[in-house]
């Protein structure tokens, strides 16, 4: 690790001196370090190690706030435990921001006064990306997305193909040559959006959505050119890159003069469209934005689709994304969906906005050089699923899909995963 250039450290200071609001200062002051976070926290839990800790990771950034923007940490910096910003000091942040937190939020609902450690922590991360330290692999992940329109760098050749073979499966399973995955479809009322998981590992997602629309004959298509939900500069740092993305998503559903852009099953992606891209752009969208859980809600309530839940008879547990279930607000929702449409449901202790994340939330799924400490953190999920007894755990994220994969082959769960969509899908009654 280098020392940082003076231009760059003036760029990471001018993140802890922005005067927009009093949310940074109030919460890097109100920390107390009574130890609650830590009982909450999936990768304290697991190593026991102090350095672990949410309020640690706090009292990192915060340390360096007091040794630039306060008088006696400029004067005193022993005396108020003030850090410097240099190659020691960002070594440890990379580690314990990047590689030791999924953002998920869990700490913050544990918190005795309600210190928003996830937002310290991202804060840090745009410092880090100030300083041009965000670990390689996700910051490729970023590039990717930039570069080509999707994190995964699909040419739109193989995206395209993918979804024509996805609509022949369709027209096949539902005996109609006029069930549609529709491309480029202008002016229609839905555009609908994935994570590029889908056509590269899970096409089959992709076909149960479809499903779906074509039960409730919908109007809706998929952009070639922005399909891409996923944000991953909100993981990095990247506010600047961020925006960008955020606004091409935005410009497309203007171009395909859509009236409601549906967000699939990707937690973070979901926030990141519906929460921080209006922050980012300082702007308000001026179209619908609904989560595919709310959409199905509103399906099931109207009359739109039919399922028979005995279609679904094993026993199953759900997973709740940390950005959809906890800091999304849709516990309720996501339930609603799920007991219209499977007859045996078990839940986890804890779950709902309590539920602990999977790990593979905050970027580590992208982050090669975590993939031991991401496994062994996510045991903790693992044991929860297996108490259960449970066949199949439901998640409406695929992130979480990939990390639910890996903790079933590493921990012999012998379990299924599948998202909220191919549940209903398999639950769907069509043309009685």
């Amino acid at each position: 690790m280098k020392e940082p250039t003076s231009q760059q450290l003036d760029n990471a200071l001018s993140i802890l001196r922005q005067n927009k609001d009093s949310k940074l200062l109030t919460h890097l002051n109100s920390c107390v370090h009574c130890g609650l976070c830590g009982t909450s926290c999936m990768y304290y839990l697991t190593t026991d190690d102090p350095k672990m800790m949410p309020a640690y990771k706090v009292d990192i950034v915060a340390s360096i706030y007091r040794r630039y923007c306060t008088k006696f940490g400029k004067l005193f910096p022993a005396w108020v435990k003030a850090r410097e910003i240099n190659e020691y000091t960002i070594e440890e942040m990379i580690d314990a921001l990047f590689g030791s937190c999924t953002m998920c939020g869990r700490c913050v609902k544990h918190c005795s006064i309600g210190v928003d450690i996830p937002f310290i922590v991202r804060t840090g991360r745009m410092m880090l990306a100030a300083l041009d330290c965000v670990p390689d692999s996700l910051q490729a992940t970023v590039n990717a997305a930039m570069e080509t329109g999707n994190n995964m760098a699909i040419p739109t050749p193989e995206f395209v193909d993918t979804i024509q073979w996805m609509e022949e499966e369709l027209q096949d399973e539902l005996n109609d040559p006029e069930a549609k995955i529709p491309l480029d479809a202008p002016n229609k009322r839905l555009l609908y959006t994935l994570n590029p998981r889908e056509p590269k590992f899970f096409p089959l997602s992709i076909s149960a959505v479809a499903k779906i629309f074509y039960a409730a004959k919908e109007s809706w298509t998929i952009s070639t050119a922005m399909y891409d939900i996923t944000n991953y500069a909100f993981f990095s740092g990247d506010n600047k890159k961020a925006g960008i993305i955020a606004q091409r998503l935005k410009d497309e559903v203007k171009k395909m003069g859509c009236d409601t852009l549906v967000l699939g099953e990707c937690g973070h992606g979901s926030r990141a469209v519906r929460w921080e891209a209006p922050n980012w752009l300082g702007i308000k969208f001026d179209f619908k934005t609904l989560n595919l859980v709310e959409l199905l809600g509103n399906y099931l309530r109207e009359g739109r689709i039919k399922v028979d839940k005995s279609l679904n008879n094993q026993m199953f547990t759900i997973h709740d994304p940390c950005n959809i279930s906890r800091n999304g607000g849709l516990v309720n929702e996501l339930r609603f969906v799920i007991n219209q449409c499977v007859e045996n449901v078990v839940e986890m202790n804890p779950h709902g906005a309590d539920s602990f994340c999977c790990g593979g939330g905050g970027g580590q799924l992208a982050m090669g050089e975590y993939n031991e400490r991401r496994l062994k953190t996510g045991k903790l999920k693992a044991d929860q699923i297996k108490a259960t007894g449970a066949q199949v755990v439901i998640t409406p994220c695929h992130n979480c899909v990939d990390q639910l994969m890996q903790l079933n082959a590493t921990y012999k769960l012998g379990i299924k995963i599948k998202t909220v969509a191919e549940i209903v899908a398999d639950a769907l009654v069509i043309g009685n």
